[in-house]
């Protein structure tokens, strides 16, 4: 009976902690979240993949220059981070 207590508080923790998060985010334009879903991400997904390919095209000339860290997040990190990571609608992070 105890594990179980325990259990179901854990459970309502995490869901009223991830509830409250997601409640305080501001609402998005409708066409927005469209266009970004349409045009944008598989935009920046085309850009994670050719992004990655020139990474290992100029890591020679990266690994010569000490700049190996710079290229990979320019041309990888940035466009990944813009296709997974970023929240549907906000076209904000893109301007970074």
């Amino acid at each position: 009976m105890r594990a179980k207590l325990l259990t179901t508080i854990c459970v309502l923790a995490v869901g009223f902690g991830s509830a409250a998060s997601s409640s305080a985010a501001e609402e998005t334009n409708p066409l927005e979240v469209t266009a970004d879903v349409l045009l944008v991400r598989p935009a920046c997904f085309v850009a994670t993949v050719v992004g990655s390919a020139a990474f290992v095209v100029a890591l020679p000339a990266a690994l010569l220059s000490k700049s190996v860290k710079k290229t990979a997040n320019a041309l990888v990190v940035k466009p990944a981070k813009a296709t997974f990571t970023r929240p549907v609608g906000d076209m904000e992070d893109l301007m970074d």
